[in-house]
């Protein structure tokens, strides 16, 4: 690593450390100077009023009243490249970002610019590193997917951040630190930009967000090298990247046949009520009469340790529940027993108001822990939603939907047993402590799709 020392536009100073990684020795790159440390040639403002100027060799960004986002957009668009600058945020009511292959003023995006964009985000919920999605779908890497990376950036002070992108793969980093890694089909090309948000509070008014060292690199870049055990949140479906292969990610479901799988009643798959068809694995719909039609499914695999990502697509009204821990031993007539991500339609399924305190509406841990989530992070009937279980080798289990952790607990602890007591589980010994298990989809009479289930092993 190499010391940079940076002087912020509020004369600040501060230590930056820039990684090497994403940039190959022997390719041939082309290095170009997004901005000159002097005017704004080459760039315009586009969407809002904050105004843009110079100072001290920095593009200076100020927020304003009764504005939108405000963005300072290259002229020239771009495909692959690894971007490095430096940044500096004065206050922590302020937000900004920057913007990759990204557009503005298209049909149905009138006067508004669209694109995956680089958080910078300096308030206590610090997801700065993190990758939003402006004006279309917005987060597609929360920082809660890698925690550890919510204290690097720092207010007050320059921070140098690396954008790495090359075909359908996007890497960050955060002052030499890897932080979020997204494989996203959207998008091959367009402009670089640098936001000022609008005011969200009057402490915001009148702050001042500061770039420079604005320096892009095209041409062959190299592979953006990540550490191990960095999550992906991959958007190509049934797809691992050679990242994930390499660090023990395997699918489930292959997109195309049910090996692996097979009923949780008999040995072999359901002849009939799930179908495997374009990329997706569906449980039919049996007007809501729970395992009367194909019945669960389970992995012929038994799992203790693991991090199990999976999308699903509701119907309206649609219940369902990917399982884990499932060991078949309890003899039932209906689903077969296990911990339970819930699936549901929250607002028209019953059962979102049954149990204790929403502890049966989606991503909670059935009928035992309610998962705390805001409307924002959850996407809408008939669109595909990510669910993600991690369970660690001391048994701590944390449920995540759409990147945002919702709810964490650990296994056989008084707390957890203490759930168990007073839940519908109550009746059999041990429940939810088993070794290892299968995984299930839960066939509760109601038709829902699932893809791209992947699994590591923990250990």
């Amino acid at each position: 690593m190499k010391k940079l020392i940076s002087v912020a536009c509020s004369a600040a100073m501060s230590v930056i450390f820039i990684s090497a990684s994403g940039l190959h020795a022997q390719s041939i790159l082309k290095t170009e100077k997004l901005f000159d440390g002097k005017t704004l040639k080459g760039w315009k403002r586009v969407a809002g009023t904050a105004e843009f100027t110079v100072e001290n060799g920095a593009i200076v960004g100020t927020a304003v009243p009764n504005s939108g986002n405000t963005f300072l957009v290259t002229d020239k668009q771009y495909s692959d490249f690894v971007l490095d600058l430096d940044v500096l945020v004065e206050s922590p009511a302020s937000n900004s970002g920057i913007q990759t292959r990204s557009h503005f003023n298209t049909p149905g995006h009138e006067n508004r610019v669209y694109g995956r964009q680089v958080e910078i985000d300096p308030s206590a919920r610090a997801w700065t590193g993190g990758i939003y999605d402006e004006g279309r779908r917005e987060w597609l890497y929360p920082l809660d997917l890698h925690a550890e990376a919510k204290p690097i950036f720092k207010v007050g002070v320059y921070n140098h951040m690396r954008v790495w992108c090359k075909g359908n793969e996007m890497k960050t980093w955060v002052n030499g630190i890897p932080v979020a890694y997204v494989v996203d089909t959207v998008d091959s090309k367009g402009f670089i930009g640098l936001q000022v948000h609008a005011i969200q509070s009057k402490e915001a008014e009148g702050k001042k967000v500061c770039f420079k060292n604005i320096i892009l690199k095209t041409g062959a870049i190299g592979p953006g090298t990540f550490p191990a055990d960095i999550y992906v949140v991959n958007n190509v479906p049934n797809y691992l990247t050679p990242y994930e292969k390499l660090h023990g990610w395997k699918l489930l479901f292959d997109g195309k046949t049910h090996d692996g799988w097979r009923s949780a009643a008999v040995d072999h798959f359901p002849a009939k009520g799930w179908v495997v068809d374009s990329g997706k694995i569906t449980v039919l719909s049996s007007e809501g009469k729970e395992a009367q039609n194909g019945g669960d499914i389970v992995t012929n695999k038994l799992f203790s340790a693991f991090d199990l990502s999976f999308e699903f697509k509701i119907t309206p009204g649609a219940n369902s529940g990917v399982k884990y821990f499932v060991t078949l031993n309890e003899k039932t007539t209906g689903s077969a027993i296990g911990l339970e991500y819930q699936v549901l339609d929250d607002v028209l399924h019953p059962d979102a108001k049954l149990g204790r305190f929403g502890n049966r509406t989606l991503a909670s841990l059935y009928d035992l822990i309610p998962a705390q989530k805001q409307k924002r992070f959850i996407r809408p009937v008939g669109a595909w939603n990510q669910g993600r279980i991690v369970v660690t080798p001391d048994n701590h289990v944390s449920h995540y939907l759409n990147g945002v952790k919702v709810l964490e607990y650990v296994r056989g602890s008084q707390a957890f047993r203490d759930s168990v007591a007073i839940s519908k589980f109550k009746i059999w010994p041990g429940f939810g402590e088993a070794k290892e298990g299968h995984i299930l989809l839960q066939d509760h009479g109601n038709q829902v799709s699932f893809r791209s289930i992947k699994i590591k092993e923990l250990k």
